[in-house]
């Protein structure tokens, strides 16, 4: 019963993602959808205060729900759970991002135009109804070489039209997922049913499709053939990882060998600092946070303990919710709440980790008599 209810809460999810559609978005030509979009699109711009009460039920429920069926792993079709969340992935509209816009019109400069994205920019085809819908229209192609082959795929498949194009890179972006859950599977169940319902994989990895998203399930399936004795394989994989974004390129010089070593804590350090360094080169957001899941293999308790920190990655939308576009006192507020959820993040795990001595240093007492 509860996967038929996480189920609901998730097409729930998908009917909020269209909350914040740009309104110049016509997917369907049908008086139906008219009617949604109008409904969506005047709740999410026009009633900012019920947007944002749900919202915060959403996540709240998505989060309960997350360590439920965590917890009871044992009970759960890891291959159902992903597959709703995957279908979730599909259907749902980026509700804090357009950098999937960006993505579509990148690789439409190459299948459209015959140019290349690397030096031109969207503002080069201003006549292009696909620049309505976008953001950074002024820079060139910004990715890794590996990721824009991949971007080719649906906007071949797509043959020039928007709605199918962006139909088929979530579909590709879902796929992609769900292959990291099946591997995951294969190792760890309890890692697969903790990845495949994190309630910040499914928002910004999936709802929003942001490219991390690719580059982690890369990632992952390359370390499952690593642990086989794949290595070409494996190195083929975290290469094309490492080369979406840089970010996951810590992966490329891992060991194959599930034991935490002190070589595997300098790489998964490696990997937070460049997260840092992330956030403070440009901002502070929620999707540079997926990288982190490459290392779940191996450090699945640490990253499980971060939740504190993932949700207030989660909340920090509440200025965009409810006040609208990003400005400067809106991205101020955003780094209050994070800054407020890091500190509580800190204060959790200092605390864990003093318990954790407490119990070592009682269990060693009890021992000695």
């Amino acid at each position: 019963m509860i996967i038929w209810l996480y189920g609901i809460i998730l097409f729930a999810t998908g009917i909020y993602s269209y909350f914040l559609i740009d309104p110049n978005i016509t997917f369907f030509q049908s008086p139906y959808w008219v009617q949604f979009r109008d409904w969506v699109v005047y709740l999410g711009y026009y009633r900012r205060d019920i947007s944002w009460i749900v919202y915060l039920t959403l996540l709240i429920l998505l989060f309960a729900l997350h360590f439920i069926l965590v917890k009871k792993y044992k009970h759960q079709s890891v291959i159902l759970l992903a597959a709703f969340v995957a279908i979730l992935g599909c259907i749902s509209y980026p509700i804090f991002s357009h950098d999937l816009f960006n993505y579509l019109f990148d690789a439409r400069i190459l299948t459209h135009y015959g140019k290349n994205p690397y030096l031109f920019t969207a503002l080069d085809f201003q006549g292009d109804l696909w620049t309505r819908f976008m953001h950074w229209t002024h820079r060139t192609y910004p990715y890794g070489p590996t990721f824009l082959p991949l971007s080719l795929i649906p906007s071949f498949l797509g043959v020039g039209k928007f709605s199918a194009t962006f139909l088929l890179y979530k579909f590709m972006n879902s796929m992609f997922y769900f292959l990291a859950v099946f591997f995951l599977n294969k190792k760890n169940k309890r890692g697969a049913v903790f990845f495949a319902t994190h309630p910040l994989i499914i928002i910004e990895g999936l709802i929003n499709a942001h490219n991390d998203m690719i580059a982690v399930s890369l990632g992952l399936m390359g370390i499952y053939l690593l642990e086989k004795k794949y290595n070409i394989w494996s190195r083929i994989l975290f290469l094309f990882s490492a080369g979406i974004k840089y970010v996951t390129a810590p992966i490329v010089i891992l060991a194959p060998s599930l034991h935490i070593s002190r070589y595997m804590k300098l790489l998964f350090t490696f990997q937070i600092a460049l997260i840092v360094y992330l956030c403070y080169r440009m901002e502070i957001q929620g999707w540079y946070f997926l990288s982190l899941f490459v290392f779940l293999p191996y450090f699945a308790g640490f990253i499980e303990n971060l939740s504190i920190l993932f949700a207030g990655l989660l909340l920090s939308y509440y200025p965009f919710i409810r006040l609208g576009a990003w400005t400067a006192d809106t991205v101020l507020m955003k780094r209050y709440i994070i800054f407020v959820f890091i500190g509580i993040q800190i204060i959790y795990t200092l605390s864990l980790l003093v318990l954790k001595k407490i119990n070592v240093s009682n269990y060693k007492n009890i021992q000695k008599k």
